[in-house]
């Protein structure tokens, strides 16, 4: 091997260490470093939407423990596809993050997005909903049995609105009145009309989740006569679930928080660990007695397989309605 050749070794292997000692440096610089900007929460639903109130809420306490503000940018439409899709197109760095729900494997079924949950990576579970039928309270029925037993007297007469197509509570909906056996008129909404449409009496009923109905329902305006879920909602303790009244469905609904594929992992974990310090801290708590959601952190590891299992129920769920299109 001759002198030329040794020396140009010596020197790829002298910067492919300094290369690989670079990259180890920087990421935990990157990490404590970031952010150093505002940092961008697309939010599926418009302004005032249940979404809307718990994302603003969650980045003004997020705000605090990053020292960046967390702007909260409204991308409405299509059952959040809308949202999913801007989102899914920035930059993987860290400052385009998503609030995500059970939304992202609805929308990807129903044939609304081209891509589905791989497109992102799980940060933080933050909170649970659990969807709940809503009448005005003026309505003739009493409960929920009394409203399922005038549905099947007059197949497809009652009106059912819902946040819109793909969106959660359509699949909910569509998905729970099907288990019954009940022929009703679902009509989707974009999630800020439903709620006016049923007090404006253009609808009969709502599949919705609390935090968009706790201020109606405390002003006497609309009844809640049950819970799609497992376990009572905690905003109406006193409103029983579909189990309980012999109709058992679980629609149970989480809300996160997801990045574009590819994430820097050092800057999931700042994150996470920002979101965790929110989540769980006692103003966050406080608001989700008022509004209607329970704070439910999870870190990224376990949120990421919980999205992967749930996407796999909701497709067979999806499928069984009547609505996949995959």
């Amino acid at each position: 091997m001759t002198n030329e050749i040794q020396s140009t070794l010596r020197r790829t292997l002298v910067m492919s260490i300094l290369a690989a000692a670079t990259t180890l440096t920087t990421a935990p610089v990157v990490a404590q470093t970031f952010p150093t900007k505002p940092v961008e929460l697309v939010v599926l639903f418009p302004v005032g939407s249940a979404a809307d109130v718990t994302a603003r809420v969650l980045a003004e306490q997020v705000s605090k423990k990053l020292g960046q503000q967390i702007v909260v940018v409204n991308k409405p439409g299509g059952g959040g596809s809308i949202g999913y899709r801007y989102a899914q197109q920035k930059p993987a760095d860290g400052y385009t993050l998503v609030f995500n729900s059970t939304s992202i494997s609805t929308v990807f079924y129903s044939g609304l997005i081209p891509f589905d949950y791989r497109a992102f990576d799980a940060i933080a579970r933050v909170t649970v909903e659990n969807p709940v039928i809503a009448i005005r309270a003026n309505a003739p029925w009493k409960d929920l049995q009394s409203m399922v037993e005038d549905v099947k007297k007059r197949p497809g007469a009652v009106s059912i609105g819902n946040s819109g197509i793909g969106s959660h509570t359509h699949i909910s909906s569509v998905a729970f009145f099907k288990e019954i056996n009940a022929d009703v008129m679902h009509v989707p909404f974009g999630a800020s009309q439903v709620v006016t449409s049923l007090l404006g009496g253009q609808i009969d009923a709502v599949v919705s989740v609390p935090s968009a109905l706790t201020a109606h329902v405390s002003a006497g305006t609309l009844r809640i006569v049950a819970s799609l879920s497992s376990a009572r909602e905690p905003a109406f303790p006193t409103v029983p679930t579909t189990a309980e009244v012999g109709m058992a469905y679980n629609g149970e609904m989480w809300r996160g928080i997801a990045s574009p594929k590819g994430t820097p992992p050092t800057i999931v974990t700042r994150l996470e660990k920002a979101f965790q310090e929110a989540v769980t801290s006692p103003e966050f708590k406080a608001q989700g007695l008022k509004m209607g959601f329970v704070p439910a952190f999870m870190p990224a590891s376990e949120f990421s397989q919980l999205i992967a299992k749930d996407d796999v129920m909701l497709g067979r769920l999806i499928d069984r309605a009547g609505l996949n299109i995959k």
